[in-house]
């Protein structure tokens, strides 16, 4: 289907929220009760003429009236239960905290409607429509990453995405070894080093050319528990999610495998320090499996120089013979890639970015930004060969949908297994995907809630790049905010000082008391301040600014933290002493923000909530020291 994209350029987001105060919930209500409706009709009217299995003697019975009584007291209670305990995430200018934000109307409506046929895109028999669409949707996440010939599909999450990942490098890593085994023609000449050392493009190449014994080849690659000490080290950043340690757990290469990569003091990987380690390991004989690049951190938004891992890359290898497999792990950032694609999908060239941003009406206010850095990481992406996207982060859709795409299709036979009772090899139909992924069972819901979504708001600039867009431009009014805060709180004054610009959407912050040179004292100031406003003391509901926290601590983050420590006036010996620093986080996600009237409202808002949470902070700590 054609796009029409000179309506896009006029799409409003407003439209496809329920709304902060519910605006549009009316909308969303008519729209589920048409859908509903029309699940209703579809099960009247297949076969028609088959009887009622539920008669109006059963509906008029005693027992059916106490069941549906019943039903209905276990709902109040559950209602209850989850207006009471939940995250008003919703909240335009008052949630301030973790990946949670407004969800997009159609895919909420998509997924309330899926729901009712209970789809398995375990396999195509059971659930043609939403098996077809997530075929498509894995399509799109290609496209927009830049891949000609990629694939890819909707996991449970980012984790299993990332193990994913890793399962992909293990096994086209080792393949080499197995085919030296099988067909030593194939890889005829080449010594072990080389054979850990071949490009992934190669690697596929060979394999394709393997034949009938393809099978034979798989079943003598690493999935056989061959060769996996051989493969090599698995470079992380600093900055890893914790899922890192896990997949390489469960994944069989081993924790002592995973090897940290020191970050800079933006908090992106040091591509000097990448080189380094990777020189030292090769000067040992010991290959690398694969690096990871990040592109929006979990705690600090930060994004990696991909751009940077690609060349270096393409460097070691022209003149060492040394490759790696390059993973993105953009679970959180991922999305932000339809920021630099236009209508056609087409990357944009960075001269022309500011102009067309304006004309598609991505940012309220005529600003860079986008630093050119973060451009350049993102237009190095289709060099990766496998990419980790979260839907349910930045796509702004429900739980749990996340993504992972490959950047070569043939890839994906390196990791297949077939199931007969499933799904039949070679069967001409359009998705397979059971035999594909990691996971059997999973919702059909979420293919067409990703589907609709991305179906409602085109890949690129004039769709999802305006929802990424003024989450961004939110985040820099956040910032900007937060950088000239101060407060007077029982004689001490107390200052706000944000960690650094935002690369994406994430802003953190210290609160500091004016002349205190006490790290430990400033970080229990921050995790006092941190219960206040979260749901560690009182009700989530009546909170009139909620937050998130972390620690920037010394076994995970090194010293990169130290010069921001610094920077607050602390001395290196105090940043031993303390070994971390407590930090306030949020990930900017609210599509309201951008807007300056909004954020103008909600800022003196924020700060008559931040000095009663800091009155409170210092009560209590008053309390006890005089008890």
């Amino acid at each position: 289907m054609e796009k029409d994209t000179k309506s896009l350029k006029d799409l409003d987001l407003n439209a496809l929220f329920i709304g902060d105060k519910a605006e549009n919930g009316q909308l969303y209500k008519d729209m589920l009760n048409k859908l509903v409706d029309e699940h209703l009709g579809w099960r009247k009217n297949y076969i028609p003429s088959d009887p009622n299995m539920i008669g109006p003697d059963d509906q008029s019975s005693p027992e059916f009236e106490k069941t549906v009584n019943h039903m209905k007291t276990v709902l109040n209670q559950l209602s209850e239960r989850i207006r009471t305990e939940s995250v008003p995430w919703h909240s335009a200018g008052r949630y301030w905290g973790h990946m949670n934000s407004e969800t997009l109307m159609p895919a909420l409506l998509a997924y309330n409607y899926a729901m009712l046929w209970n789809g398995n895109n375990v396999a195509y028999e059971s659930s043609p429509a939403t098996s077809q669409m997530e075929e498509e949707v894995g399509q799109e996440f290609a496209r927009m990453m830049g891949y000609d010939y990629g694939w890819g599909h909707i996991v449970a999450d980012g984790s299993l995405a990332n193990l994913e990942g890793l399962w992909y490098a293990r096994n086209i890593k080792s393949l080499p070894f197995a085919m030296k085994e099988v067909n030593p023609e194939l890889v005829a000449g080449k010594s072990d080093w080389e054979l850990l050392n071949m490009p992934t493009k190669e690697i596929m190449d060979l394999l394709e050319n393997a034949g009938t014994e393809i099978d034979e080849v798989k079943k003598r690659s690493a999935r056989s528990g061959k060769n996996l000490q051989r493969l090599g080290k698995w470079l992380v950043p600093q900055t890893k999610h914790y899922s890192w340690m896990k997949a390489a757990d469960i994944i069989g290469i081993g924790l002592d495998q995973v090897v940290p990569v020191p970050i800079d003091s933006n908090y992106r990987m040091d591509i000097n320090a990448l080189e380094d380690i990777i020189r030292k390991f090769a000067a040992e004989k010991t290959p690398i499996l694969g690096v990871v690049g990040v592109a929006g951190s979990t705690e600090e938004g930060a994004v990696d120089g991909i751009d940077k891992i690609v060349e270096l890359r393409k460097k070691l290898l022209k003149e060492e013979g040394i490759y790696f497999y390059l993973h993105v792990d953009a679970a959180y950032g991922g999305y932000a890639r339809a920021l630099f694609l236009d209508e056609n999908d087409k990357f944009i060239p960075y001269k022309d970015l500011q102009r067309v941003h304006a004309e598609n009406h991505v940012f309220t206010e005529d600003k860079e930004l986008i630093k050119p850095e973060v451009y350049a990481a993102y237009k190095a992406f289709d060099e990766a060969e496998s990419i980790t996207i979260d839907p349910h982060k930045m796509g702004y859709v429900p739980y749990s949908a996340g993504g992972i795409v490959i950047q070569d299709i043939r890839m994906r036979d390196t990791i297949s297994y077939f199931a007969t009772y499933v799904f039949e090899k070679g069967a001409d139909i359009p998705a397979l995907l059971g035999a594909y992924i990691l996971e059997g069972s999973k919702a059909g819901a979420t293919a067409a809630s990703v589907w609709a979504a991305h179906h409602t708001l085109p890949l690129n600039v004039t769709g999802y790049g305006k929802l990424e867009g003024a989450s961004i431009e939110g985040a820099h009014r956040y910032y900007d905010f937060l950088k000239d805060l101060k407060f007077e709180v029982a004689g001490k004054k107390i200052s706000v000082h944000p960690l650094v610009s935002p690369d994406f959407n994430m802003v953190d912050y210290v609160l500091k008391e004016d002349g205190n040179d006490d790290l430990v004292e400033m970080n229990q100031l921050n995790h006092a301040f941190y219960e206040q406003a979260s749901y560690v003391k009182g009700s989530l509901y009546g909170k009139e600014y909620i937050v998130s926290h972390t620690d920037f601590a010394i076994p995970d983050y090194g010293d990169s933290p130290l010069e921001f420590v610094k920077s607050l006036g602390f001395s290196e010996s105090e940043w031993r002493r303390a070994e971390k620093v407590t930090i306030i986080r949020a990930s900017v996600m609210t599509p309201y923000m951008n807007r300056k009237e909004n954020f103008d409202y909600f800022a003196p808002e924020i700060k008559k909530a931040i000095q009663a949470d800091l009155e409170k902070v210092y009560e209590a700590a008053n309390q006890k020291e005089n008890a």
